[in-house]
């Protein structure tokens, strides 16, 4: 049988057209970030303030990918891939689904949502990272006569037509207060990532308990069509309290306060993916932005507990990785935090581009990634102690910062540096052909890291 010269280019066969997985994901373009709702409301400022000072209202429908779920065997396919426990799992609970390969690395994260039994009952909602993964294992299964099915729905940039679901995400210290008017009493009593039916202006709706940048929320989801009358009546109960709609440009700085990483480097390298990698269009393979340059891809990978995601690691069952996991959780090396970068050199990066000589590499407002991985060196004594991922501005605290995964023999309130810009520069049309490469220094916080830059940075 000879290949079908149509079919897309697997990763597989990039990388050995290419000779590494390294030099093919920092040459390869990947499109630009963006989430496909309006850039600004009133401006990116005023949306970022209100959900850590009044309340805000987050459009999620359009930016995620869904995978839908079902099949008697489902739940059982992916325990064999995750350390997640699926014991007490049912309808009404959501969890933070991660996977990892056989030395323990982490390929992603996504929330899976089990709304209810039977068709399609549970929703994987998240980048497509994970959930290409997780598609690769469900054919398998499904091949091999297990009964496991999904349903791809890509995000509003690759999809034609409405999503299934409407997502809003209500968020901010006025939260509550909205939703007792929406609801004519008390907010409903849910847990934290428990998921609750409640009507909103007549319609059916399901509220997911939790936060996504810091504050007190729910996550309101239904049928699409319902989604403008759902709108509506929050934006009306939250007049009073002067609520704001969260366009694209703050919303994608939201992961920075709520200390989560959104892209993580995939694990996906190795023997145990190689069936994987023949499955997976290069396409689809993401791209590295920043200043690490190791040719070799460990140097790239995370463990769940570099990144904070430890509390979705339970050993009550087999699954890929766990003895290489059970050695890593005894012996961890790396913990996430928040780096608050230097303003004065955050300022000096920003004159470079109006000075004459080569610029720094640019520094964009209000989210600094230009790779699907944003992977920039952190120094402690000239010394690699980390890794930083993304980067960005909050204008509530009036702070530049990322999140990073740094050696947990580096204290907080420590000073390192992050090297900023590439050498040698990549060929990614995102990146600056022609800048230099710069250290920035930056605080040590936790993640997320309102208490600390709130009491040590504000003086208001």
């Amino acid at each position: 049988m000879t290949a079908d010269a149509n079919a897309p280019e697997s990763l597989a066969q990039a990388i050995a057209r290419v000779g590494s997985p390294v030099e093919l994901l920092r040459n390869q373009s990947w499109p630009a970030i963006t989430f496909p709702i309006a850039p600004e409301f009133t401006n990116w400022r005023d949306e970022q303030r209100a959900w850590s000072s009044t309340v805000a209202v987050m459009d999620q429908s359009h930016h995620m990918t869904q995978l839908f779920l079902d099949g008697a065997d489902l739940l059982d396919t992916l325990s064999t891939i995750s350390p997640n426990t699926f014991t007490g799992f049912r309808p009404g609970i959501a969890k933070q689904l991660i996977s990892v390969n056989k030395d323990g690395f982490l390929i992603g994260d996504a929330i899976l949502f089990y709304n209810a039994e039977g068709p399609e009952g549970l929703v994987l909602i998240g980048h497509h990272i994970l959930l290409d993964w997780v598609r690769f294992n469900v054919e398998k299964a499904a091949a091999a006569g297990k009964d496991a099915r999904y349903r791809l729905e890509g995000n509003s940039n690759m999809r034609e037509g409405d999503p299934t679901f409407f997502r809003y995400q209500l968020q901010g210290p006025q939260a509550n207060a909205v939703m007792e008017k929406v609801f004519g009493g008390p907010a409903p009593e849910v847990k934290f990532f428990h998921i609750a039916d409640v009507t909103i202006a007549g319609k059916p709706v399901k509220a997911l308990r939790h936060g996504m940048a810091g504050q007190p929320g729910f996550e309101f989801y239904g049928a699409y069509a319902d989604g403008e009358t759902v709108h509506a009546a929050l934006m009306e109960a939250g007049a009073e309290f002067e609520i704001r709609r969260v366009g694209a440009k703050a919303y994608s700085s939201s992961p920075l306060e709520s200390g989560w990483v959104p892209t993580p480097f995939p694990a996906i390298f190795d023997d145990d993916f190689a069936e994987y990698r023949e499955w997976l269009p290069a396409a689809r393979a993401g791209s590295i932005g920043g200043s690490l340059y190791s040719s070799d891809v460990h140097d790239f990978y995370f463990t769940p507990f570099d990144l904070g995601l430890g509390r979705s690691v339970k050993f009550d069952h087999d699954f890929h990785g766990r003895e290489a996991l059970e050695a890593i959780a005894a012996d961890r090396k790396r913990r996430k935090v928040t780096l608050l970068w230097n303003a004065e050199d955050v300022a000096s990066v920003v004159q470079s581009q109006v000075e004459p000589g080569t610029p720094a590499k640019f520094l964009d407002f209000p989210k600094a990634r230009y790779g699907f991985y944003q992977m920039d060196r952190v120094l402690h004594g000239g010394a690699e102690v980390g890794i930083s991922t993304d980067a960005g501005y909050v204008a509530f605290d009036q702070l530049y910062m990322s999140l990073a995964s740094v050696d947990n023999s580096v204290p907080e309130g420590a000073e390192v540096e992050v090297v900023w810009g590439e050498d040698p520069v990549s060929r990614k049309p995102q990146v600056d052909a022609a800048h230099r490469q710069v250290r920035i220094r930056a605080t040590v916080a936790p993640a997320p890291y309102h208490d600390y830059a709130r009491s040590v940075y504000r003086q208001d």
